[in-house]
């Protein structure tokens, strides 16, 4: 932190100016919004690398969006200048070493406090930064998956689809860590609907080659062809431990699973792999549903709500959440600690949901009495009479 004592705003523009210049900037926050907009609340600042560039972020906070801009350094400093003081009266500089604050009173008197920071800061944030990535970008078989090119750079095309990779393996990564399963034994995995096979490579490459734990690792996808294609590429490679099999999630059954994955489901697909992956009785169980045409049809909302579904769009959300909502439920009662949140857009599909349910080590019968309620007073409250997931389970508990 500079030894200069800061008294006028212009010493404070001057500090900031160098500290953008020396990449000393973690953020920049202004607040006490006093304009004319009175939806905006503040504007959050921070340096970013945006397609080579160096740049200050600015996300506009608004009561019901968010706006972002980016600047180049000079025409950022312009803009702080143009907001700090007439619009907003307080700002909040975090610098790598060091914290400054300054504050206009009603009377427009400034106050500057600056201060040593509490910790080492980071320095400035990549846009498409590579820090906490759990696969390396370099491994082979994102190259044979062509996600990136013979010298090991992102395909430009394929951003999404490394994104989504990478998120995959976060959450399975946390799963692991609070799952009841024995970290140095071999895992089972299975992956319903693998497709051509890249969260299937993922999760075998990150239990092998990251995790080194002797994973066996199955995709069951119903094209043969798209099996035969990831055999052949696993074989290439030499990814042992990894096959891909002709099936579904009705005709495969392995002798034991521990985690089980069905992205992209339709429908009662996502009932019959969460069904299977309880009676695998699997350490976890990740789903990313698509369609809910089930129960729709079933439900009876009360009049109330008629006014709210006379528009269809309305009604497919209210079955979706219903849905999930009862798949999430009766994996609770079945002994799993169970989350519901939005995931990154799976290929062909809008829908990012996931439920990611994570077995407990032990079942609470107050617990699960008190779930199975809520699941009957849901279901009578919107008539519903049929549920797939709830119906399998009955019979295959008999």
């Amino acid at each position: 932190m500079s030894e200069a004592t800061l008294n006028t705003i212009e010493d404070f523009y001057v500090l900031l100016s160098k500290s953008i210049e020396n990449n000393q900037v973690v953020k920049l926050l202004l607040s006490k919004y006093r304009g004319a907009d009175k939806s905006l609340n503040r504007v959050a600042i921070r340096p970013i690398i945006l397609q080579n560039e160096a740049v200050l972020s600015f996300v506009y906070e608004h009561q019901t969006n968010h706006i972002t801009k980016n600047y180049s350094y000079k025409l950022a400093l312009s803009e702080i200048k143009s907001l700090v003081g007439e619009d907003f009266k307080s700002a909040y500089l975090t610098l790598l070493d060091a914290e400054v604050q300054i504050e206009f009173s009603k009377k427009g008197k400034l106050k500057i406090s600056q201060h040593q920071a509490k910790k080492q800061q980071t320095a400035v944030a990549t846009h498409n930064r590579e820090k906490n990535r759990f696969v390396d970008i370099q491994r082979p078989f994102l190259t044979a998956l062509k996600v990136t090119d013979k010298q090991q750079k992102l395909i430009p095309a394929m951003s999404n689809k490394w994104k989504q990779i990478n998120k995959f393996i976060e959450v399975f990564s946390q799963a692991l860590d609070v799952s009841p399963h024995d970290k140095t034994t071999p895992l089972n995995v299975v992956d319903f609907g693998s497709g051509k096979g890249y969260l299937t490579f993922a999760i075998h490459d990150y239990l092998r080659h990251t995790l080194k734990n002797d994973a066996q690792v199955t995709g069951v996808e119903l094209r043969q062809a798209l099996a035969d294609l990831c055999n052949e590429t696993a074989s290439t490679l030499d990814h042992q431990g990894l096959d891909f099999v002709c099936g579904d999630v009705k005709t495969h059954a392995p002798k034991q699973t521990d985690v089980m994955i069905a992205l992209h489901a339709c429908d009662v697909a996502t009932d019959y792999a969460i069904h299977y992956g309880i009676r695998a009785n699997a350490s976890i169980i990740m789903c990313s549903p698509c369609c809910h045409k089930q129960i729709r049809p079933q439900m009876q909302s009360p009049e109330l709500f008629q006014p709210m579904l006379q528009f269809g769009v309305h009604l497919g959300q209210q079955a979706e959440m219903v849905t999930d909502s009862l798949r999430a439920l009766l994996l609770e009662a079945n002994g799993y600690s169970t989350k519901v949140f939005e995931f990154i857009s799976l290929e062909h599909t809008n829908k990012n949901k996931m439920i990611l349910a994570v077995k407990k080590a032990k079942i609470n019968p107050k617990e699960q009495a008190k779930t199975l309620t809520q699941i009957a007073n849901i279901k009578a409250y919107y008539g519903i009479t049929d549920h797939c997931l709830e119906s399998l389970l009955k019979e295959s508990a008999v």
